[in-house]
Order: structure tokens, then C-alpha cells, then sequence
């Protein structure tokens, strides 16, 4: 953690933004094979960048819903250690979700989905939110300073 004077570093900013991204889809592929690869016959990236399958009229749908929401309380945690400043939780959060929303753009056309929006704005949220929580608790964190006695 670097709580000097902040240099501006875009490498260090562009491999957290890498590193926060990738983190979020493994997590997100490990919920969805968990909670909709037990469903389905066939994974496809669809489950991750289709608006389509974010829906409360199925079950399946209802499961992607679900590994969205713990995916995004699981990037709180990645913020924890990956970002570790709360006050850039809600720009690594947004830088996220608007990468997302754009690949999601590319893939399967814009998202016409209240569903998806009420999804994901949740998930950005929860995100930013508790990823805030969590690094303000470690940063409020008493510092231990110790003393040494000499014996003599």
C-alpha cells in the first residue's frame, strides 16, 4: 500500500485494470459452471455477455442473476488486495462494468433488458460499496509499533 505522495503510475492503473477484469470473469465462469453448467448441456459465453440470458422467467436465468450478484461481492474482496485505496474502489468498479457493457455490446447487440441493467447496476454497486467497506477497514487498522527494552 502506498499512502505517500501518489504518483501517477498508467502501468501500474492499466495491470490493476487487466488484473481486476480477469479476475471478475474466472470468478464469474467458476459461479456460472457451478450454478447453470449443472443445467445446461452446453456452456457458451453467452451466459457471460448475452443480455438474454439474464431473465426471472427461468431458473437458468435466475442462476445467472445469482453468480453475477456473488461475482461482484467476490470483486469486493479482489478490490481488497488488487486495488487497496477505497477511494479508487468506485472508479475500478465503473471501469469494469463499462468494459463489460461494451463487450457485452459487441457480442450480442445493445442490451434491451431492463433485467440486465437492474443486474448490473446492483452488481457495480455492491461492488463499489463493499469494496469501499472493506478497504476502509484495513486502511482505519491501528499500525502496531513496537517497542524494544534493552535488558541491561
Amino acid at each position: 500500500m502506498f499512502y505517500g505522495a501518489v504518483v501517477w503510475d498508467p502501468w501500474l492503473i492499466l495491470a490493476q485494470i487487466v488484473c481486476f477484469q480477469c479476475l471478475y470473469y474466472v470468478t464469474l465462469g467458476f459461479f456460472l459452471a457451478i450454478l447453470v453448467g449443472t443445467r445446461v448441456s452446453r456452456m457458451t459465453l453467452v451466459y457471460f455477455f448475452d443480455f438474454v440470458t439474464v431473465t426471472t422467467s427461468t431458473f437458468t436465468g435466475w442462476c445467472v442473476i445469482v453468480s453475477f450478484i456473488l461475482t461482484s461481492i467476490s470483486g469486493a474482496v479482489y478490490m481488497l488486495y488488487v486495488i487497496e485505496r477505497a477511494k479508487k474502489c468506485l472508479d475500478f468498479s465503473a471501469t469494469l462494468y463499462i468494459v463489460h457493457v461494451f463487450i457485452c455490446i459487441v457480442y450480442g447487440g445493445w442490451p434491451s433488458s431492463i433485467t440486465w441493467w437492474i443486474v448490473n447496476v446492483i452488481g457495480v454497486a455492491v461492488m463499489a460499496l463493499l469494496g469501499e467497506f472493506l478497504c476502509i477497514r484495513r486502511e482505519l487498522r491501528e499500525i502496531p509499533i513496537t517497542r524494544y527494552r534493552s535488558n541491561a
